[in-house]
């Protein structure tokens, strides 16, 4: 028997193994307890009948050549299938809030993020397959959550420990998400004014640059709370030197450190980026545009810049991944953002809080991802 599509085969064996092993929501008398976990047979009538279906088919098309039908049925039964668990986690939390009281604490399992996270795996490589046009995949992977996000403004979801959470510390929530989105601007206009202007200079000068590269390797290398803790007492000192530092928020904690340590470490991938973007252009388009009488000024703005924007864009999209991902670590000095949610979670060992801050900064650095390929692709469509 020959497998002709390995990849849905070991996704299939991973949903199936999520489900029989690993439970679909954690249920607890209150918030205290750890509360112990319930299984998807338990909850679906007839065992197991409720997810065989998808496996079997799943089965069946790992086993044959897959045309369009085949991707376009692998694609709707994994969105079924991660819409149908949503709704079972819910249903499930509803009713045990009816019977155990305000107290009880619903959370989706382990079981529920393994098997969502492969249905999205699959359902990204079967549009990856059924279509190569970036802005109709973006398009085709946003409508997976369009039933979850239904899900979530029907009430629908309230009642799990994670949506309870959220209406508790909803204000709080709203400063983190302000505060992170703060550290992720605040980190992109100062490396964008700094790294172009010293990437040209890198392209133009090869005496500084192994020098400039060398320094930005070694700022790259120091682990990031090492580099924010290094920041503390010269900036404490220079603002006790300089009293009036502070009304501008410089001091050894809070905003200002963070965002110089995430400038510093979003240079080296920028300045990277615009001697790569410069270099990619081929010496004999330059050369026809000098010979088309064009100054040098005239190439860098009509040449260089246009055919190594998406160079320089793919530069922007990794340091502002990047800054979301580092940003969580900035909350240790108080800095703010989704992190000081994480780390408020995790001193109180309530796992929710934890998921609160972690859930929307992956969100987010999905989403900026998203916007700058969607960029880039439009760039790349339009570039002559």
């Amino acid at each position: 028997m020959r497998i002709n599509s390995p990849v849905l085969l070991v996704l299939t064996l991973g949903i199936g193994l999520a489900g029989l092993l690993l439970p679909l929501v954690n249920y607890a008398p209150n918030r205290l307890i750890s509360g112990q976990g319930i299984g998807l047979a338990t909850l679906i009538w007839g065992g197991w009948i409720g997810l065989a279906i998808p496996l079997a088919a799943w089965l069946a098309l790992s086993l044959i050549p897959l045309r369009r039908a085949g991707l376009v049925v692998t694609l709707l039964l994994a969105e079924l299938l991660f819409f149908a668990l949503a709704w079972l986690a819910g249903i499930t939390a509803s009713d045990l809030a009816a019977q155990g009281g305000a107290l009880v604490r619903t959370s989706f399992g382990s079981g529920y993020y393994s098997i969502a996270a492969l249905c999205l795996l699959m359902a990204a490589d079967a549009i990856g397959r059924l279509t190569r046009r970036p802005l109709l995949r973006v398009l085709l992977n946003l409508q997976i959550w369009l039933p979850l996000v239904w899900l979530l403004m029907s009430g629908r979801l309230d009642q799990l420990s994670l949506l309870k959470e959220y209406a508790n510390r909803s204000d709080v929530f709203q400063q983190a998400f302000s505060g992170h989105l703060i550290l992720l601007f605040g980190t992109l206009v100062p490396a964008t004014l700094i790294g172009i202007p010293l990437g040209l200079f890198c392209h133009h000068s090869a005496r500084w640059r192994p020098l400039i590269f060398s320094v930005l390797n070694v700022i790259q290398t120091v682990p990031a709370i090492a580099l924010f803790g290094l920041l503390i007492a010269p900036l404490s000192g220079l603002a006790t030197s300089l009293p009036w530092l502070r009304h501008w928020g410089i001091s050894g904690i809070g905003l200002a450190p963070a965002l110089i340590a995430l400038v510093l470490y979003a240079l080296l991938p920028l300045v990277r980026s615009v001697t790569a973007a410069l270099e990619y252009v081929p010496a004999s388009v330059i050369e026809s545009a000098r010979g088309m009488g064009m100054t040098g000024s005239q190439i860098f703005r009509r040449v260089q810049i246009p055919l190594g924007l998406p160079v320089i864009l793919s530069g922007l999209r990794v340091i502002a991944v990047q800054t979301v991902g580092m940003g969580m670590i900035a909350a240790l000095i108080g800095a703010g953002g989704f992190g000081s949610l994480m780390f408020q979670g995790l001193l109180s060992s309530a796992l929710e809080l934890v998921l609160l801050g972690v859930v929307p900064a992956i969100g987010l650095a999905v989403l900026v991802d998203t916007l700058f390929k969607l960029l880039i692709s439009f760039m790349e469509t339009k570039r002559p």
